[in-house]
């Protein structure tokens, strides 16, 4: 008898762990729940008018940066028209809270309250920590890092009552000018973006938040912006099977929630002159609901982007893409006239019962999985420091320093002789640099050096001439604009210094911006070793330092190809 009662204990504890697990397991598989009977979903479903089930398919735009007239009208449009989701865009962890809870006082069914987080909560607000952009996520090589993100941003999410993330990209950036996807890709290599994708909305999944892969089919290789335009994708069937619906397959196939529908014209697809891929009923229920087998929520970008709306003004692409299949429309120029007018399609018979019912059902399904059948407002004293907390901050330096590419060099080119007369010189920003500090640090014969993008002529050549008279130089180079673009803003007498450097003979060269950049500055290849850091962050700015003085090794390897010196792949490995 003496042991009988540890043994039961033993044996509550693993059911206990046992319906744990299982538990879990369901609640990470959104597209599972769909298969199963929803008392829930039924009885809400009932309780609405047509109306107000067409409304449940709309989601609009919410700030808390513009003042109360504006969260007010915001309400309003929630009582009125009952929509069914909100997207958040600028303002602050605290008041984001504060007002998601004052909205859904207001709302009749609860709202499902969504964000663009590509690279977490940061990404629109204020006091709020930022994590590396995917383009940087993508010379990482242990994708646990990167599940274990989508963990964190998925905790931040949950915790700032959000329910949804329009992330991650899983476009494959094959296209070094474009000018909206980029630096928001994983890469140009198929099966790093899948793989990098998954591990992100797998995080996010397991933490109870939905998640939304985006552009599909691909956005990857357009030179247009479909913010400003329509692009068209002119490729074959053949080559978007094998390349830009990769990693959209695979991550369908790994539980995905959901999927983001870009505005492109695509003519292997779909043959309709200047019909955007959200509008087409061949590209989203043909293609992804009938062919990939997709059975999650369907979401069209916003509705308020001119790649749609310029062919297909006054609310008529509202009612397009709800008839080509999707299952969300997220910021409509006017939901109020959307909704008539599909009401209007629903009379005429253009779409079934059947296909509607499921719609709604479906978008009622996602409010049942992410828990809002039991609503709890979200804390509002802790907002600020919850989304700053130290393990998210040690996150963020771990993938920054797993992200450090060496493109060139060996041990005896990048750590330079510590007693040496050192230059550490950054271009591109007009103040010492965390990285300039840190390093300076490791050199003690050292002098630092600044050059703006505005520096003249003289000085540049004053300097060049004084630089001459070190027997080493670290160069930093910098790009200070929100946007990391594929080309630096410097000017020629700039890129001429910086070639003229790397051509010295112990020179390593640390590049705080986007990769594509390398190859606008001819000559930088001439550096004795040559680091991709990928965007000016201090945790990158340490991470570099941390690789130069030995104190980890560079791990990363280049997400993109950057010209024929730097392919997709590229990363020296230090013994």
């Amino acid at each position: 008898m003496k042991g009988y009662y540890p043994r039961i204990k033993y044996i509550l504890l693993t059911i206990s762990f046992f319906i744990y697990t299982c538990s879990f397991a369901q609640k990470a598989g959104f597209v599972q729940s769909l298969s199963q009977q929803n008392r829930w979903v039924d009885s809400v479903y009932d309780e609405l008018s047509t109306k107000e089930r067409i409304a449940q398919l709309f989601f609009v735009r919410a700030h808390t940066n513009k003042g109360r007239a504006y969260e007010d009208s915001v309400e309003q449009v929630i009582k009125e028209q009952k929509v069914g989701g909100l997207v958040f865009f600028q303002g602050g962890p605290g008041r984001q809270a504060a007002l998601t809870n004052r909205y859904q006082r207001a709302a009749e069914v609860p709202l499902l309250v969504s964000m663009d987080g590509e690279w977490g909560v940061g990404m629109r607000l204020d006091s709020a920590i930022t994590y590396p952009y995917q383009m940087t996520l993508g010379a990482i090589q242990d994708n646990t890092l990167i599940y274990k993100m989508g963990q964190m941003i998925g905790r931040d999410f949950k915790h700032l009552g959000l329910q949804m993330n329009f992330a991650p990209v899983m476009d494959i950036n094959n296209n070094p000018n474009n000018p909206v996807i980029n630096y928001r890709s994983f890469g140009d290599n198929r099966f790093n973006v899948a793989k990098k994708g998954i591990a992100y909305f797998q995080g996010m999944q397991n933490e109870g938040i939905l998640t939304t892969a985006k552009h599909f089919p691909g956005h990857g290789d357009t030179n247009v912006d479909s913010h400003a335009d329509l692009p068209v994708l002119p490729f074959t069937r053949q080559r978007l099977d094998s390349l830009e619906m990769y990693p959209f397959r695979e991550a369908i196939n790994a539980g995905l929630s959901g999927v983001m529908v870009a505005h492109m014209n695509i003519p292997a697809l779909d043959t309709a002159k200047n019909r955007p891929s959200t509008l087409s009923r061949p590209i989203i229920t043909g293609l992804l609901k009938d062919s990939l087998k997709f059975k999650g929520l369907v979401v069209s970008d916003a509705m308020e982007m001119k790649g749609v709306t310029k062919f297909f003004p006054n609310g008529e692409a509202d009612v397009q893409a709800f008839l080509a299949g999707n299952d969300i429309l997220e910021l409509s120029e006017n939901s109020e006239r959307a909704i008539k007018l599909i009401k209007k399609a629903l009379r005429k018979d253009l779409i079934t019962e059947a296909e509607f019912e499921a719609k709604v059902k479906k978008v009622l399904a996602a409010k049942y999985w992410a828990g809002l059948n039991s609503y709890k407002p979200a804390p509002l004293r802790d907002a600020v420091s919850y989304v700053n907390r130290p393990e998210a901050k040690a996150l963020i330096q771990q993938l920054s320093d797993a992200a450090v590419t060496m493109l060139k060099g060996s041990t005896p080119t990048l750590r330079l002789n510590p007693l040496a007369k050192t230059a550490i010189v950054n271009i591109g920003i007009d103040r010492m640099t965390t990285f300039q500090q840190e390093l300076a640090r490791w050199y003690p014969n050292s002098m630092l050096f600044v050059v703006g993008k505005t520096t003249s002529l003289n000085d540049l050549n004053s300097m060049l001439v004084n630089l001459k008279k070190y027997d080493q130089i670290f160069i930093s180079i910098y790009d200070t604009r929100s946007r990391p673009q594929s080309k630096l803003d410097y000017n020629a007498d700039i890129k001429f210094l910086i070639a003229q450097l790397a051509a010295q003979p112990h020179t390593v060269t640390t590049v705080f911006a986007n990769a594509y950049t390398i190859a606008g500055l001819p000559g930088i290849e001439r550096s004795g070793a040559l680091l991709a850091c990928y965007q000016n962050t201090d945790e990158l700015q340490r991470a570099a330092v941390k690789v130069i003085t030995g104190q980890i090794k560079p791990m990363g390897k280049l997400p993109v190809s950057v010209n024929s010196f730097f392919p997709t792949g590229t990363g020296v490995m230090l013994p």
